[in-house]
């Protein structure tokens, strides 16, 4: 999904830029007074969660930027997010589609020391294409540009074809206890730059909790290989692609991960609905704050209508107030196994 930036998202940098020029001397002060404790930001929850376990006791200032609930896909920062970041040591962010507009709050950083984590990066030939599967709604963000400027019709038509085109990667790259090894290695690393004096300490503990993710992801292995199923139905947006390429399952889903689509065709409604009698599905699935409305259609349109409808955490609007009540990357994920192995059966 592309991200159109206009002129208040610069004027935003603008007067980010503005704001830290006038904090510089009071939080050079602050600075002075707790020790210069290093400032790490980070702008989705998992990223928080692993560079807090990385941490550990160490001293540090721990940001979360969409600490609000916000999802991923239509954050916006403000003038003080921009500002946080630019004071920060190590700043950690996903680096796809949806993170378009950190190349401009990067030009502005004060502190030119900076070390930043740019998931998809580290990630490499790793990172996988969204797949658009047999059945999905397709996306359809650029109708209403051709409707609203007819005069212009075959430049938006060539436009369209350009996007369509393009390769767009999947974002969801944390969805993946392979994945969270790798990037939370990189955040170690990152961490180990900014604060030498403490990197004997985050290398420790980077590798006492990629020993747990790997714990949790042969618990994974384990449950696939037992499972009597072995293809997922998601009556919703789908941001598992790496965890099923993980450990080889199949899926069937209605829209992409990154889709601003929320009203499923008939079309749509109906392959669901035959593909789950086709293959015996008894528990269709969604992610967490979904309506549940598809699933609950698909079901009415399907032969078995008691399937059940279970859910996923994708961790995308996992929020400070979900952080404070003890939320962490591993919990979640060893919810999302239970909720699999239900799925599968």
């Amino acid at each position: 999904m592309k991200k159109i930036f206009t002129a208040a998202f610069a004027s935003i940098i603008l007067l980010a830029g503005i704001g830290t020029m006038a904090i510089a001397k009071t939080s050079a002060k602050a600075n002075s007074k707790n020790g210069s404790k290093i400032k790490v930001v980070a702008t989705i929850f998992p990223a928080y969660d692993w560079a807090k376990e990385v941490i550990g006791k160490n001293d540090a200032d721990l940001t979360m930027l969409l600490s609000n609930g916000a999802d991923l896909h239509s954050y916006q920062p403000s003038v003080q997010d921009i500002v946080k970041i630019s004071e920060s040591d190590v700043f950690i962010y996903v680096g796809g589609e949806s993170d378009g507009w950190v190349k401009d709050a990067l030009k502005n950083v004060r502190n030119k020391n900076i070390q930043v984590v740019n998931m998809m990066e580290v990630m490499g030939d790793r990172a996988k294409a969204e797949e658009v599967k047999e059945g999905m709604e397709a996306e359809h963000e650029h109708e209403h540009e051709h409707d609203h400027d007819a005069e212009h019709h075959d430049a938006h038509d060539h436009d369209h074809d350009d996007d369509e085109e393009e390769e767009e990667l999947d974002e969801h790259v944390w969805l993946s206890l392979r994945n969270a090894q790798l990037l939370t290695s990189a955040i170690s690393v990152a961490l180990q730059k900014a604060d030498a004096k403490n990197a004997t300490s985050y290398k420790a503990n980077c590798l006492a909790y990629n020993k747990q993710l790997a714990a949790l992801d042969a618990q994974y292995e384990s449950a696939v290989k037992a499972a009597s199923k072995k293809t997922l139905v998601f009556a919703d947006r789908f941001p598992f692609r790496y965890l099923t390429d993980d450990y080889g399952l199949d899926y069937f889903a209605a829209f992409v991960g990154c889709s601003a689509e929320t009203e499923a065709s008939f079309k749509t409604v109906m392959f669901l609905a035959n593909k789950s009698d086709q293959l015996g599905i008894n528990n269709l699935l969604v992610i967490e704050n979904s309506d549940q409305k598809i699933a609950k259609t698909v079901n009415k349109n399907s032969k078995n209508k008691n399937r059940g409808i279970l859910v996923m955490d994708s961790m995308q609007a996992t929020d400070a107030k979900a952080v404070k009540g003890g939320a962490t990357y591993l919990k979640s994920m060893q919810a999302n196994l239970e909720v699999l192995k239900q799925a599968l059966k």
